[in-house]
Formats: structure tokens, C-alpha cells, sequence
């Protein structure tokens, strides 16, 4: 291992920098990112094989079996050939819109968003070149070949990450980190990192100030993360370390001239270099780099809760809640009558919440505890597991036996559809808090009013029941900051398996 104390033996000994980049160019590097040509490559052969599929598909059930030469539309082209340049335009717009970007495959949603984005914009193109020429190309073959082919391409994305996950588990296919920063906000990024192994980041080792001292190594939570030097040591630490990213925690500790000379000395290494802009939780669309007086300048837009943005969420939530409650109707009767008869009382249990803008309403869910619950709970405060404001038990006393059942499989919840129909909750949003946890809500924490509570949200995928109070805020300001409706689409689909897999639910 190599740390402060070597580098700080090696000028006393009189051996200079020089010396020292020897001596590191002929440790052995560990740095592989083969991987992300291989499973890029795999990616792209993906979207063509999808996109032919579903050009197939679409122009056998519109034409016939015998199609590739029936004419199309008002030139009279054949169907093959109106095939053969729609699959081109398409693979050519997943390219335009940089969805095989090596950035944002295998984690968040911008892929998605950008392959839906994608798949929109080609048929648009084709819409108004359609109508402007009039060239009455079969509405039928392309009202199949979009829906077909873009969930197809979402699908095969979300195969292709599921492996990927696994293999980063088993400690595959990862970036080796560098971490470079202040202590204050370097272990921090260390620990997130460490918790979250899916995202594919490794930490190797952490580079320090000098005035932090010498030290082997430091600690974050259960784990030693080795120290590689200090900040004059980075270059050196890199080929040490093996590592393939060096992130930057503390870029005013470095001072604008050493970041430059830092990003010119990693080219040559063919390490990626990632900086923290220094505002927690905070991504996506709203952040922009604005270059001023040759200065990087980091914009962050003001959160869009309004307008455009709202209106399609309240559609989809109406919408989905009332398409749920269709499909679902037969469980919740059957659900309803299994509370009638285990035990006495109400089927539904209604709570008073807080939704957006501090506004009380009441939620409804079907009850899981014995009459009079709430009345038993200053008895068992003795017990309570959770912490912060929240109250929790993993074997909590009050439970009927049809309760312990439906609260395993997260049933006890559907009555909120109810609320989502009237519009006082979202199918998507942060955890709906009880009166009294608001009132001890700090200023940072009463953000999460600003938009609606959800039925599910980030905190619901994350570990459920198993979270700790600050990380339960943590997730549901994150989603404040943030939302979207694809990643609302994300969180849904995470939803329906974290519930089939049980994961922190009691």
C-alpha cells in the first residue's frame, strides 16, 4: 500500500518527484475499462435487433406475411423499403440522442428519458413529413411500431442493467475511484458510495490535505479506505491506486490553477475526472455549467413544481390511480371481508396527514392493527425501533393476524388510490408525515411540502421500513429536487418489486 508516509520518506531520502514517478510507473496498474466497450458494443447490436423486431412485427400484422413488397403510402414504395429507412432513421435518432453515452448507461434514468426522447422524435420527424408531403404512409404499421418498439428498447436497457448489477455486486465491471478532498466532504461521498456498490464505483483509496498528518488509512463506518498521499500526490496515487475516476471534493482546497494542471496530467493517464459541485442531492435538468470570464460556473435552477410539469403528473396520477383501482377491484372486496371477519371494527382506517403546502387530509388505508391503536402507542414508546421523529416496531403487538399479511405485501396501502383519485396524495412522492412530525420539521425538512406525498416514492424503494429517519429525509428531498415523470415511471416499476420481494416491510 502506498500513503502519505511514503511519499514523505521518499524527500527525505533526497529522491525528488522524479524518482518517485519511476517508482510508481513500475508498480502494476490495475485499471481495465474494457468492459465498458464490450458492454456498449452489446448495447448497440441490442437496439438494432429491437428496432428490427418490432419494424417486423408491426409491418407483418399491417401488410401480411407476404409484405415486402406490397406499396406504401402515396409514392407506392415498398413495404421493405419503408421498413429498411424508418429502422435506419430510428437507430440513427437512439444515436443523435446519445443514448449509448458511456456517463449515463446503467444508473439513473436519463437513459431512459433519452430513449424515449428518441423514439418520440423520429416519429414526430416522420408525422410532419408525412402530413407536409402527404406521402399516407399506413397509419396502422406505425401506431405498432412505436409502442413495440420503444418499450422493447426500455426493456432490453433495464435486462442489460439487472446483469450488469449483478456482476457489480460480485465486484465486476467497476470504476476504481480515487477520492480527493477535505476530510469533511470526502468521507461523506466515500461512505454513499460504499452503501450504494450498484452504482459501480469502488473506492481505492482517499488523497488528503497536507495539514490533515500522516496516516495509513481512514476510517468510513466499518471499512479502512487507504490513504494514497496528499493533494501534490495525485497523479502518483492514480497509477498506485489502479485507479480509472479521481473525485474531487474540495476543488477551492486545490485552487482553480492546480484543478487545471490535475485535469491536463490525468489525460495522459486516460482517467476520468469528476468534480462535486457541493450542493447535496441535486441533479439533473436544473444544473447547467455556464462558463464566465473563463471560469466554470455552475447554474442551478429554481425547482419547476409548476405549469406543464404538474399538469402531466395530475393526468398520470388520475389516471393510473383509476386504472388501478379497475384492475384491482376484486382484491380489495376479497381484502375487506378478511378484516370483517378476523377481527372487530372499521375495514378502513383513516389518519389525519399532511400534504402539500401543510395542507391536513385524511388517508385512507385498510387496517392492519387492532381497534384503538393509536390510543396503545404511548405505552410502547419503550419499544419504538425507529429514529427521529419516526415510530416503528418490527413486532409490533397491536398487528391482527390479516394485518401482519397485508402489510408483508404492502396491500394495507391500496385505499390510498382513493386519495390520489381526489387528488390530495401522488402515486409518486415523498413519505405522507402525521401532524406532529411536521411540527418538529426544521426548515430543510419542509421542503418535502412542497409537492404531494406519494403512495411510494424513493424512500419506498430504498429500504422501507429498514431506513433511518435521516436517511428516509434524505431520499424524499433528493426526490423534491429532482422529480420527473421518468423517474417517477422508475420508481413505480422499483415499487412492484421491492413489494414481490418484501424488502423492509413489516
Amino acid at each position: 500500500m502506498v500513503n502519505s508516509r511514503a511519499f514523505d520518506d521518499s524527500r527525505r531520502n533526497g529522491l525528488g518527484r522524479g524518482v518517485q514517478r519511476v517508482w510508481f510507473a513500475g508498480r502494476p496498474q490495475a485499471r481495465s475499462r474494457s468492459w465498458v466497450h464490450g458492454y456498449l458494443v452489446r448495447l448497440a447490436w441490442t437496439d438494432i435487433a429491437v428496432v428490427a423486431i418490432a419494424i417486423t412485427i408491426a409491418q407483418v400484422a399491417r401488410f401480411g406475411t407476404d409484405s415486402a413488397s406490397v406499396p406504401n403510402g402515396a409514392i407506392a414504395a415498398p413495404a421493405a423499403l419503408v421498413s429498411l429507412i424508418l429502422g435506419i432513421a430510428w437507430v440513427a435518432a437512439l444515436r443523435a440522442f446519445h443514448t449509448l453515452d458511456r456517463r449515463v448507461v446503467g444508473a439513473g434514468s436519463t437513459e431512459y428519458s433519452r430513449i424515449v426522447t428518441a423514439c418520440l422524435s423520429v416519429f414526430g420527424v416522420l408525422a410532419m413529413l408525412d402530413l407536409l408531403f402527404r406521402l399516407n404512409i399506413a397509419r396502422g404499421f406505425l401506431a405498432l411500431a412505436l409502442p413495440i418498439g420503444t418499450f422493447g428498447l426500455l426493456f432490453s436497457r433495464w435486462a442489460w442493467r439487472q446483469r450488469l448489477n449483478r456482476q457489480r455486486t460480485q465486484a465486476q465491471n467497476l470504476e476504481h475511484v480515487l477520492v480527493v478532498g477535505e476530510p469533511r466532504s470526502a468521507l461523506p461521498l466515500v461512505q454513499r458510495l460504499i452503501n450504494q456498490p450498484g452504482l459501480g464505483y469502488r473506492v481505492v483509496g482517499i488523497c488528503l490535505p497536507a495539514h490533515s498528518g500522516p496516516r495509513e488509512s481512514v476510517p468510513v463506518g466499518e471499512n479502512e479506505v487507504p490513504v494514497f498521499g496528499t493533494f501534490d500526490d495525485v497523479c502518483q496515487s492514480v497509477t498506485a491506486s489502479g485507479a480509472t475516476t479521481v473525485a474531487v471534493t474540495s476543488a477551492e482546497a486545490l485552487g482553480h490553477t492546480a484543478m487545471q494542471t490535475l485535469s491536463w496530467d490525468l489525460e495522459g493517464l486516460d482517467v476520468d475526472m469528476v468534480v462535486s459541485p457541493g450542493v447535496t442531492d441535486v441533479a439533473g435538468p436544473r444544473m447547467m455549467l455556464r462558463p464566465v470570464a473563463g471560469l466554470p460556473l455552475l447554474h442551478i435552477d429554481k425547482p419547476r413544481y409548476e405549469g406543464a410539469n404538474r399538469f402531466r403528473k395530475a393526468i398520470v396520477d388520475r389516471v393510473g390511480s383509476m386504472l388501478v383501482l379497475l384492475a384491482l377491484a376484486p382484491v380489495l372486496v376479497t381484502v375487506a371481508i378478511a378484516i370483517k371477519l378476523d377481527t372487530k371494527g372499521p375495514v378502513f382506517y383513516r389518519a389525519t396527514r399532511v400534504g402539500i403546502n401543510n395542507s391536513p387530509f385524511e388517508m385512507w388505508k385498510f387496517r392492519s392493527m387492532v381497534q384503538n391503536a393509536d390510543s396503545q402507542k404511548d405505552n410502547l414508546r419503550g419499544l419504538n425501533e425507529g429514529s427521529g421523529v419516526l415510530f416503528k416496531m418490527r413486532d409490533d403487538p397491536r398487528i391482527t393476524r390479516v394485518g401482519a399479511f397485508i402489510r408483508r405485501y404492502s396491500i394495507d396501502e391500496l385505499p390510498q388510490l382513493f386519495n390520489v383519485l381526489g387528488g390530495t396524495m401522488s402515486l409518486v412522492g415523498p413519505r405522507p408525515p402525521l401532524p406532529d412530525e411536521v411540527e418538529r420539521y426544521d426548515g430543510r425538512v419542509a421542503r418535502r411540502m412542497l409537492v404531494k406525498p406519494g403512495m411510494t416514492g424513493l424512500w419506498q424503494v430504498s429500504g422501507r421500513s429498514d431506513l433511518s429517519w435521516e436517511e428516509s429525509v434524505r431520499l424524499d428531498l433528493s426526490y423534491v429536487e429532482n422529480w420527473s415523470i421518468m423517474q417517477d415511471a422508475l420508481i413505480l416499476w422499483k415499487t412492484v418489486r421491492a413489494v414481490v420481494a418484501k424488502d423492509g416491510a413489516y
